[in-house]
């Protein structure tokens, strides 16, 4: 029978991982940078661990038996999971708060780090047609909360592709969409983000998926993070992030430079701007 969660539901095979890597970690007296540091790991490491937003690795979690002399216990409730799947975003976002860079592709939507609020809801409402409005509003709301990230001028850095159909689809109508593309040509035009545009001539050499984004951390490895229709999934596998790497460069190397993805934003902007008008 699963064990109960704080919340009164069924223990996940991953929620039962971490608190057993916490119960150990407390039980030998050790916090988790003393951890972090027996198993060639940082402290925030081990924390993004017990707290969800990393998976128990194999190879961290042989050091981990060895370390509390658990024979191989840690290294089979790793294999329960090899990718964390997101059905809660706050995961991501708690990620996205610490990472040092962040490297976004979009091929249909802008990315929700960059959307505006009328952007948002109209894609928001799109895939809840009857939604309560409360409902949206939350959406809109943590959604909004997170771009906060941007007020930083520095952290993160921010490097985004956006496939030409982004540009192309319609959300919430022309006066929508040329607000939408003047706030990304604004940041853009502020050095706080950098911005390429794959045009539809680049064919295949620029499809990457849906949406990709993959995080670098100052003191952790880098994860990818990829979404679909109604669940994203978190890597962190060297193997894997390292493909999204060698795929996002080609895409970044087939896309226009910033300078020519910037006209075509601001372009499609004053288009959607003066059809709006009319």
């Amino acid at each position: 029978m699963a064990k109960p969660n704080d919340e009164g539901g069924a223990q996940t095979p991953e929620e039962f991982a971490r608190e057993e890597l916490r119960r150990h970690r407390e039980t030998a007296g050790l916090t988790q940078a003393a951890l972090g540091e027996r198993i060639f790991a940082t402290g925030s490491y081990v924390g993004q661990m017990e707290g969800g937003q990393r998976r128990l690795r194999p190879e961290l979690a042989a050091m981990i038996d060895k370390e509390f002399d658990t024979g191989d216990y840690f290294v089979r409730l790793s294999r329960a999971f090899r990718s964390k799947q997101v059905e809660d975003f706050a995961a991501v976002a708690q990620l996205e708060r610490v990472a040092t860079a962040i490297y976004d592709y979009s091929a249909t939507l802008v990315p929700g780090l960059l959307q505006t609020a009328d952007y948002g809801r109209a894609v928001m409402r799109g895939g809840n047609p009857t939604a309560p409005a409360e409902y949206v509003d939350g959406l809109c709301t943590f959604r909004l909360e997170r771009a906060r990230l941007l007020d930083d001028p520095v952290r993160p850095q921010l490097w985004v592709i956006l496939h030409e159909a982004v540009l192309q689809t319609v959300i919430g109508g022309p006066g929508v969409m040329a607000a939408q593309l003047r706030h990304i040509a604004s940041y853009v035009r502020a050095h706080r983000i950098t911005v390429q545009v794959v045009p539809f001539s680049a064919g295949a050499q620029g499809v990457l998926g849906s949406l990709v984004s993959i995080m670098q951390f100052a003191d952790s490895p880098d994860v990818t993070y990829s979404e679909g229709p109604c669940v994203g999934q978190l890597y962190d596998e060297v193997d894997l992030v390292r493909r999204h790497w060698q795929r996002y460069d080609l895409t970044r190397a087939a896309a226009l430079s910033p300078e020519v993805s910037l006209a075509r934003i601001e372009s499609a902007a004053e288009e959607y701007a003066t059809r709006a008008q009319t």
